[in-house]
């Protein structure tokens, strides 16, 4: 089991209001989002952040790890708090955007063999899982 993230988000090098907002935003939306729903959320609470700034901070949150980041089929990129240190992976009903961090299990095990039968030093891979949760199941019958 993994254990949940209790200390202060990591908010890099600079700690400036604008930062600090788009954290908190994260925090208060247990699911993944965009950045344009991240800004409107900050335009909702009257924070002056621009959208420019937003990517600006995802991205930077992304870089040393303080959220989780989806590259969805379409393109888009979703942006999630990070709860947890530990690496791990999602389940995400693609209805509603609940998000449940899971371990990876035997994925982890088959990342690394197939990276080394390829002759390739594993440094990371992805592995999410998309399915419809119990609640949207119970809304659609």
């Amino acid at each position: 089991m993994m254990s949940p993230r209790t200390n202060v988000p990591k908010l890099g090098a600079r700690n400036t209001r604008q930062r600090t907002a788009v954290v908190n935003v994260l925090r208060d939306i247990d699911r993944f989002t965009s950045a344009k729903a991240i800004h409107r959320e900050l335009e909702d609470r009257e924070e002056k952040v621009g959208l420019t700034t937003v990517y600006r901070t995802l991205q930077s949150l992304a870089d040393i790890h303080a959220v989780d980041v989806l590259h969805m089929a379409s393109g888009e990129t979703l942006y999630r708090h990070c709860l947890t240190d530990d690496h791990h992976h999602h389940l995400v009903c693609g209805t509603c955007g609940h998000t449940e961090e899971i371990e990876g299990g035997p994925v982890e095990q088959w990342a690394r063999d197939t990276a080394a039968a390829h002759g390739f030093t594993l440094t990371g891979h992805d592995a999410e899982i998309y399915g419809i949760c119990q609640s949207c199941q119970k809304k659609a019958s």
